[in-house]
């Protein structure tokens, strides 16, 4: 069954936490402006081949990036107002259901332990859009996830440019192929500003690093499943590039 409102409620524990204004009209993903110089130090050697500090945080970002986007592609199944904002919300679902899967199970494998709940920040883009409702809700969660998409895209690109994990590679593989069909459908709704969100994706707001970190888990506590909607059937594999016109 899908996250239901208390549940979401329980992942979002502190939600309601008030940032700036800026912060929420610029928003970053957890911790890529924060990169350090040192991210390609290796932490591990594992069986898969050397591990990252690049490699790992990559791994906590698509997990944080899906204890927030899964539960507001709920909400924009059920309170979408047109036929392709109820899309973008399925292949949302879908596409976050799928990497959490592949991050559930890879990070076992490499002793990455998985936040239970999205960052701060991340928190307050589902509290904010969740207060909007009809158009407003449509154009609040497509602006805000159409920024954050178009950010993590490249730091994909990197990671699978330079690891040398095979695990870690095959997780960036499944994040270009979902990350790049959720900006596609996304851009079907009609309603992204392409000025306004280049201008966001490169312009991110300085904020302290305790508000785009996901909090550790408490020791013993189970990990936290997006569960998959096969019943959807939706594909949010690369999709096919449109045409060009002339």
């Amino acid at each position: 069954m899908p996250l239901s409102r208390n549940t979401i409620g329980a992942v979002f524990v502190g939600g309601a936490l008030i940032l700036t204004l800026s912060a929420l009209a610029y928003p970053a993903m957890l911790g890529v402006e924060t990169t350090s110089a040192n991210t390609s130090r290796i932490i591990a050697n594992t069986p898969y081949g050397p591990l990252t500090e690049a490699d790992r945080d990559f791994v906590v970002k698509v997990r944080a990036a899906g204890l927030w986007e899964y539960p507001l592609g709920e909400m924009s199944m059920n309170r979408g107002t047109s036929k392709e904002m109820k899309e973008a919300g399925e292949h949302l679902v879908v596409g976050h259901a799928g990497l959490d899967a592949m991050c559930r199970k890879i990070a076992p494998e490499l002793n990455i332990t998985l936040p239970n709940q999205a960052s701060p920040q991340q928190q307050q883009f589902v509290a904010t859009v969740d207060s909007k409702s009809g158009k407003e809700f449509d154009s609040t969660a497509v602006a805000i996830m159409r920024v954050t998409h178009g950010q993590i895209f490249p730091v994909i690109a990197k990671i699978r440019a330079t690891t040398q994990n095979t695990l870690v590679r095959q997780l960036a593989d499944l994040a270009n192929d979902t990350v790049l069909d959720h900006i596609t459908v996304l851009e079907k709704t009609k309603l992204v500003n392409f000025d306004q969100v280049n201008f966001q994706q490169t312009t991110p707001p300085k904020l302290p690093k305790e508000q785009l970190t996901p909090p550790a888990p408490q020791p013993g506590s189970p990990v936290v499943v997006l569960t998959p909607r096969p019943d959807l059937e939706v594909n949010t594999a690369s999709p096919t590039p449109s045409p060009s016109a002339g």
